[in-house]
C-alpha cells in the first residue's frame, strides 16, 4: 500500500514517516476486508429471497433473513465508520511525524531553489487529505475485485467471463484517463504555483504597491496568470469529466447486460431467478473500485506530484551530516577566495574574494551600490551559499560548524528588518520563547539588548509593551523601529560576531548616535563587528575598510589610510584637470 502511494521512491524522512502509519494502514486494509466480504450479504439476501422466500412463501425465513441481513448492513457501517477514523488518524500522524523535517528542509535551501520547490506545504497537506479520501478506500477495495469476479464464475461461467470483460474494459479507460492527464496536470499545477507566488508577493509589498499606483497593472498581470492557471486547470477537468462519464456509463451499461445475461441463463434454467440479481449486484462490487479510481485519479496524481515535491526538498539535504560542536567562537574571521553566483548561476556577485578579520576587530564595508557588500555579508552570516572558496570561522568552515552553533555566536541585521508575526519578545529573542519559553534569564536578556540598542523606551510606550503582537513582516512598527528590533535581536546572546548591513539607514540622528555608542561599546568587549554602510559617521571607530567595486576587492587597509586615498581619488577625478591629464 504505501509502495503504491510513494511509487517505491520515497526519501528517507517521507518513507520513515509513511512506515509509521503503517499499522493504521495495516488495520484499515483489514477492515477493508471485512467489508468487502459483508458487501456480498446483498448478492446472499437477493438469491436466499428469490430462491428459498418466494417458491415456499417462508415468511419466517425472510424475518430471518432480514434481521440478519440489518445487522450486516449495520456492521458494514460500524467498519466504514472505523476505517474512516483510521485513516484520518494516519493523515494526523503523518502530519506530526513530518511537517518539522518539511519545515526545516525548506528553511535550509537556497532561497533560489526553494522558490523552483514551489508550495511544497500546501502540496503535502493535499497528500494527506488524498490518503483519507476515496482514492485510498479505492486502493484498499481494489485486491478484492478478482475475488468478487471469482464469484461471478461460480455462479456461472459466462457470467465470470462477461465480468472479467468489463473489468478490463474499465481498467482500460482507467489507463487511457492516466495517460490523458497527466501532462495537462503537471502543466496546471505548475501554472497554479506560479500564479499563488505571484500574489503573495503582491500582498506582501500592498503598502508599495498603493503608494506608486502599481495596483492596476499588477491586477491586470495576476489576471493573466491566474486566467492561464484557470485554463490549464479547466482543461485536466474536462479530460477527467469525460473519462468519469465514459465510466459511469460504461459501469450502468454493464450492470444492466448483466441483468440481461442472467435472464437469459435463467430462461435456460442454468441459473435460478435470485442469481439473475446476484450478478448484477456482484458485477457492480467488482466494478466499483476501478470506477472510483478513474474519479480520483486527479487527486492522486496530485498526491503523487506533491510526494515528488517533497522528494525533492528532502534529497536536497539527505547527505547533510550534523557536525561536531566545537569550542566557543572568538570572532576570527577569514574569507579565502569566495565567489558567489547570482541565482542564474552564469554570472558572479563576488570574485575571489580574500578578506581576513581578526578576533574583536571592527570593519566597515563601503563602496557604491551593486559592488557586492550586501551579498558578502550574507555569505558570511551563512544565508547565502559559496559557490567557491570557503569562509572561515575560527578556522573552521560556517558548514563545519553546527547551526545552531554558529548562529546563536553570529548577530545579524539584513537590510531589511525581517521581523515575523510574533511579540516582540518573540522576535528579540530569536523565537526561544517558543521552544524554551521558561528558559531563566530570557526576559532579562530580552530588555537588557533592548536596552542596549535603544529601543527600551519606544517599546515600553506601546500597547503591550514586549508583549506588542506584530503581524507578518513587523507590521505595526515604523521602519526605524523595527531596524532597533533587529538590532536587539541581533545582540541576544552575546554573540561573538556581529554582521550589519546599513543598521543606520532608517535612523534618525538621535538613533544613529545611540547606535555609534553601543558598537564603541561592543568593540572594548572584543565583539568582532562588521558593518556594511553608506553613511560613513557610523564606521568613526572602525578599525579597517574593505572597498568592494563590481564584486572585487579595492582596497582593504586601516581606516584612517583608506578614507586618506578615497579622498585622494575622490580629489583628482573632481580636478578639471584630473580627466585631461589621463
Amino acid at each position: 500500500m504505501i509502495s503504491v502511494l510513494t511509487g517505491g521512491n520515497a526519501a528517507k524522512p517521507l518513507a520513515h514517516a509513511l512506515q509509521q502509519c503503517r499499522q493504521h494502514l495495516l488495520q484499515a486494509a483489514i477492515f477493508s476486508a471485512l467489508l468487502n466480504l459483508l458487501y456480498l450479504a446483498p448478492a446472499l439476501y437477493m438469491m436466499q429471497v428469490y430462491d428459498r422466500v418466494v417458491p415456499t412463501r417462508g415468511v419466517q425465513t425472510l424475518v430471518v433473513l432480514t434481521v440478519i441481513y440489518i445487522f450486516a448492513v449495520i456492521t458494514l457501517a460500524a467498519l466504514d465508520w472505523l476505517r474512516s477514523r483510521l485513516l484520518v488518524r494516519a493523515a494526523a500522524r503523518l502530519d506530526r511525524l513530518l511537517v518539522s523535517d518539511v519545515l526545516k528542509a525548506l528553511l535550509a535551501m537556497p532561497d533560489a531553489a526553494r522558490g523552483k520547490s514551489g508550495s511544497v506545504l500546501r502540496e503535502f497537506d493535499t497528500f494527506r487529505q488524498t490518503m483519507t479520501g476515496p482514492s485510498v478506500v479505492a486502493l484498499f477495495d481494489a485486491p478484492w475485485a478478482p475475488i468478487y469476479i471469482l464469484v461471478c464464475f461460480l455462479l456461472h461461467p459466462l457470467i465470470g467471463l462477461f465480468a472479467l470483460v468489463c473489468a478490463a474494459t474499465l481498467f482500460l479507460v482507467g489507463y487511457l484517463n492516466e495517460r490523458a492527464m497527466k501532462d495537462s496536470l503537471s502543466r496546471a499545477m505548475t501554472d497554479q504555483q506560479t500564479a499563488y507566488r505571484a500574489i503573495e508577493g503582491t500582498l506582501r509589498s500592498s503598502g508599495i504597491v498603493r503608494a506608486l499606483g502599481m495596483s492596476e497593472g499588477l491586477i491586470a498581470r495576476h489576471l493573466e496568470e491566474r486566467r492561464a492557471a484557470t485554463g490549464s486547470q479547466a482543461q485536466t477537468a474536462f479530460i477527467s469529466a469525460k473519462y468519469v462519464s465514459i465510466t459511469k456509463a460504461a459501469r450502468i451499461a454493464m450492470q444492466s447486460f448483466a441483468l440481461g445475461l442472467g435472464a437469459l441463463l435463467a430462461i435456460d434454467q442454468q441459473i435460478s431467478a435470485g442469481a439473475i440479481f446476484a450478478s448484477a449486484l456482484l458485477l457492480s462490487r467488482a466494478l466499483a473500485p476501478l470506477e472510483s479510481i478513474t474519479a480520483a485519479w486527479r487527486n492522486t496524481v496530485q498526491a503523487r506530484v506533491a510526494l515528488d515535491g517533497l522528494n525533492t526538498v528532502f534529497n536536497a539535504q539527505q547527505d547533510a551530516v550534523t557536525p561536531t560542536r566545537l569550542p566557543e567562537p572568538t570572532g576570527k574571521i577569514d574569507v579565502e577566495h569566495v565567489t558567489v553566483n547570482a541565482p542564474d548561476q552564469k554570472t558572479a556577485i563576488l570574485h575571489d574574494i580574500n578578506l581576513a578579520v581578526g578576533a574583536g576587530e571592527f570593519i566597515g564595508i563601503v563602496g557604491p551600490s551593486g559592488a557586492g557588500k550586501s551579498t558578502l555579508l550574507r555569505a558570511m552570516a551563512g544565508e547565502l551559499p559559496v559557490h567557491e572558496g570557503a569562509i572561515r570561522l575560527d578556522g573552521a568552515s560556517l558548514g563545519d560548524w553546527p547551526d545552531d552553533q554558529r548562529a546563536a555566536s553570529c548577530g545579524y541585521v539584513p537590510q531589511e528588518a525581517s521581523l515575523m508575526a510574533g511579540t516582540i519578545k518573540d522576535n528579540i529573542a530569536r523565537f526561544q520563547t517558543e521552544i524554551a519559553p521558561d528558559m531563566r534569564g530570557l526576559d532579562e536578556e530580552v530588555v537588557r539588548v533592548a536596552k542596549l540598542c535603544g529601543a527600551h523606551d519606544f517599546i515600553l510606550r506601546l500597547p503591550q509593551a514586549y508583549d506588542t503582537m506584530l503581524g507578518p513582516d513587523g507590521i505595526g512598527l515604523s521602519v526605524g523601529q523595527a531596524q532597533r528590533i533587529a538590532l536587539a535581536r541581533a545582540l541576544f546572546g552575546s554573540p561573538a560576531v556581529l554582521l550589519l548591513d546599513e543598521p543606520n539607514a532608517h535612523l534618525d540622528a538621535e538613533g544613529e548616535s545611540h547606535l555609534i555608542a553601543t558598537l564603541a561599546d561592543l568593540k572594548r568587549q572584543k565583539v568582532t563587528i562588521i558593518i556594511v554602510a553608506h553613511r560613513l559617521r557610523v564606521l568613526e571607530s572602525s578599525d579597517k575598510l574593505l572597498v568592494l567595486r563590481a564584486g572585487r576587492v579595492e582596497q582593504y587597509g586601516k581606516s584612517d589610510r583608506v578614507i586618506r586615498r578615497l579622498s585622494e581619488g575622490a580629489a583628482k577625478a573632481s580636478s578639471p584637470a584630473g580627466p585631461l591629464s589621463t
